[in-house]
């Protein structure tokens, strides 16, 4: 694939997966980190509904784990997709929704980097989808698993990219009532 093409993320075609923010799991996280993490998915998430791009949300082990903190759980379109494989992409109804939003790119957070949500950018990128994963909208209980998920998303050849990063390109240009709302969102976190 033409690098240029990877990189860029585009509005048109792109969802937006929350993956396992759930209320026991968080506080597993280290405090400052995890406030970091839930603040910059909170951006992301409010931006896609603003600009209208589709998000799916995943639990894992509900019952063990808890549901989605509260302060996300209302931007999943649909119910959010319980799940007991690492790996969304091993929950039937979690594919059925992504092949239903003809989606080819993924914005990829959550929770915990080198686990549910490199398993979940593995199986992605094997299906031909284009991951683009928020590193400061992802989080490990340690640091060393957080460095070693990155480095091996990005042998995966997912593309790394920030919160601000990635909502610009998606804006791609300023000026319009949408990049209005998504400025006024960065500047606030």
């Amino acid at each position: 694939m033409d690098i240029i093409k990877k990189l860029w993320l585009k509005k048109d075609g792109t969802v937006l997966v929350i993956v396992d923010v759930q209320e026991r799991l968080v506080p597993a996280m280290d405090e400052h980190v995890r406030q970091q993490v839930i603040t910059n998915i909170r951006a992301i998430a409010e931006a896609a509904r603003i600009i209208g791009l589709p998000v799916l949300a995943t639990e894992q082990y509900p019952k063990g784990l808890g549901g989605t903190v509260p302060e996300l759980a209302s931007y999943a379109e649909g119910p959010i997709i319980q799940k007991s494989s690492f790996s969304c992409c091993g929950e039937e109804s979690f594919l059925d929704a992504l092949e239903g939003k003809k989606a080819r790119q993924i914005l990829l957070v959550g929770m915990e980097a080198h686990v549910c949500v490199f398993q979940t950018l593995l199986d992605l990128q094997g299906r031909g989808y284009q991951v683009h994963l928020v590193r400061d909208a992802i989080c490990s209980r340690r640091k060393t698993d957080f460095l070693t998920a990155l480095d091996s998303a990005r042998l995966a050849g997912a593309t790394v990219t920030t919160t601000e990063m990635a909502l610009f390109q998606l804006l791609q240009k300023a000026g319009t009532a949408e990049f209005k709302a998504v400025s006024a969102l960065i500047k606030d976190r």
